[in-house]
């Protein structure tokens, strides 16, 4: 079975497909915004990655969010809950971590179905 990678950088690639499921790098938003507009960002690109892979947020998988502070969990869900299909919400978990840098208030970790 082959392996597509999309996005690829000296590090990583931004999406990684084998088969018929696609697994998407972390995504952040625009540092130093806030939580609301970080999220939206983050799911900005998801949507953009899953498109290129022929997918859609109909067809996720698992969603993971990292938050750099559980008191943004209200505001990331709102933002959050309004972009879901909510005929097919994935599993999900969410927690705290401490991101990349301080300027990074959330990142999503997406896997889709093709």
């Amino acid at each position: 079975m082959t392996i597509k990678h999309i996005g690829v950088g000296p590090r990583m690639s931004q999406a990684v497909v084998h088969g018929n499921t696609a697994y998407l790098a972390g995504q952040v938003g625009t540092a130093g915004a806030d939580i609301k507009t970080q999220t939206k960002d983050c799911l900005d690109a998801v949507d953009k990655l899953l498109a290129e892979v022929g997918s859609s947020k109909s067809q996720l998988l698992q969603v993971v969010i990292w938050l750099a502070d559980m008191e943004d969990f209200a505001a990331m869900n709102s933002v959050y809950d309004a972009w879901i299909d909510p005929a097919a919400p994935p599993a999900r978990a969410c927690g705290e971590a401490k991101l990349a840098t301080p300027d990074y208030l959330v990142e999503f970790i997406v896997t889709a179905a093709i």
